[in-house]
């Protein structure tokens, strides 16, 4: 008898497995508005920074590495 409860809790414990697989693999849809708005010229200006120091960043740790070689 035990052996039948435990083959029935296996085959639950598979069927849960295989719908947590299922929803992970689902993707979330992104609504993108038609026509998206400008950037106001502020933040214009502090996404331009943001790149520049991360593209200072990325060059500043390529050096590093190239001299740690």
């Amino acid at each position: 008898m035990e052996v039948i409860f435990d083959v029935v809790d296996l085959a639950l414990d598979v069927s849960d497995v295989i719908d947590r697989t299922k929803q992970l693999s689902k993707r979330d849809a992104v609504e993108v508005p038609p026509d998206p708005r400008p950037l106001p010229p502020a933040a214009q200006r502090a996404l331009a920074e943001a790149e520049e120091r991360e593209r200072a960043a990325q060059a500043a740790s390529g050096t590093d590495q190239a001299s740690h070689r």
